[in-house]
């Protein structure tokens, strides 16, 4: 056996051992696992600035109007907080779908960066990016998944395991989307200004003008980038972000579906109705009563 197989079939087998359920927090900071055993229907769902290994199976994720499929032995970037819809499309009782996260810090970037020769940045391009897990992306990867059995050892071996891999990240193909994280004035620094800037408050009407002002750029030229990084325009990707919170408020907070629309900044029910069935299959009502039905199973 050769040592990229038993790199991974270690890391699977870590994976295997601590996971509990589709999505388990680690005790190492910003790092989760995950694992599912059958396909799952498309899901909306926020994916948050991340990368995120794939050791075992295949996920489709569609960004706005993009469709990527990542499977085993690959990684995902993830440079700005995107709504997209996943769906496990590999994954059986004998090779379950495995994966591991790691939240993107741009400040752990920006501090590696002192130390590595510059590289030209491009101006803009999709926040999103797949390459294949490679033998040197494996071995930062599993010294610092080892760590969940020896968590004594976090707080001082986790930041150096950690550096390793985001400079390997940042040595292969999509390294110009993580520089572009820490550099104050890129194209994608100015919409992840202004995705907070929506994140912030999404109740609040959106004006491009002044979001664009917000961003530093013109209107023109911010709807054009905006789009580029997150595959939306700014109306959709709040609108997004509206009927996820919604929904968690819903089902985490037990909201009538009138009062969580409101929360959001839906002022007519019905359309509120519209859209979440647009996006989630069902009528706010309908997703109630599934879910009723399904703890009365359990």
């Amino acid at each position: 056996m050769n040592l990229v197989a038993t790199a991974l079939d270690e890391l699977r087998d870590l994976v295997r051992r601590h996971g509990a359920g589709d999505n388990t927090s680690t005790p190492i900071p910003r790092v989760g696992i995950h694992t599912g055993i059958g396909t799952t229907p498309p899901l909306p769902v926020i994916y948050p600035t991340m990368a995120c290994f794939v050791l075992q199976g295949c996920k489709r994720v569609t960004f706005g109007s993009r469709a990527l499929e990542y499977r085993g032995e690959s990684y995902m970037l993830l440079s700005a907080d995107l709504p997209v819809t996943g769906q496990v499309i590999e994954a059986t009782a004998r090779a379950p779908y495995l994966a591991i996260s790691l939240r993107l810090d741009p400040a752990a970037i920006a501090a590696l960066l002192i130390d590595i020769p510059p590289a030209q940045i491009p101006t803009t391009g999709p926040g999103f990016g797949i390459g294949a897990l490679s033998a040197d992306l494996q071995a930062p990867l599993l010294r610092l998944l080892r760590l969940i059995d020896t968590p004594a050892d976090i707080r001082v071996l986790a930041p150096l395991a950690e550096r390793e891999l985001l400079y390997r990240l940042l040595q292969g193909p999509h390294g110009p989307l993580l520089r572009q994280l820490t550099v104050p004035g890129s194209r994608l620094s100015q919409v992840r200004r202004a995705i907070e800037w929506i994140r912030s408050d999404l109740s609040r009407a959106l004006r491009i003008e002044a979001l664009a002002a917000h961003a530093g750029m013109s209107a023109s030229s911010f709807h054009r980038h905006f789009k580029t990084v997150t595959g939306l325009s700014p109306l959709q990707y709040q609108k997004q972000l509206r009927l996820q919170e919604a929904r968690r408020l819903m089902f985490a907070e037990r909201l009538e579906a009138a009062e969580a629309a409101y929360r959001v900044g839906y002022e007519s029910p019905s359309q509120f109705s519209r859209e979440f069935k647009r996006l989630f299959g069902a009528t706010p009502v309908e997703e109630a009563e599934q879910t009723k039905a399904r703890l009365v199973a359990v």
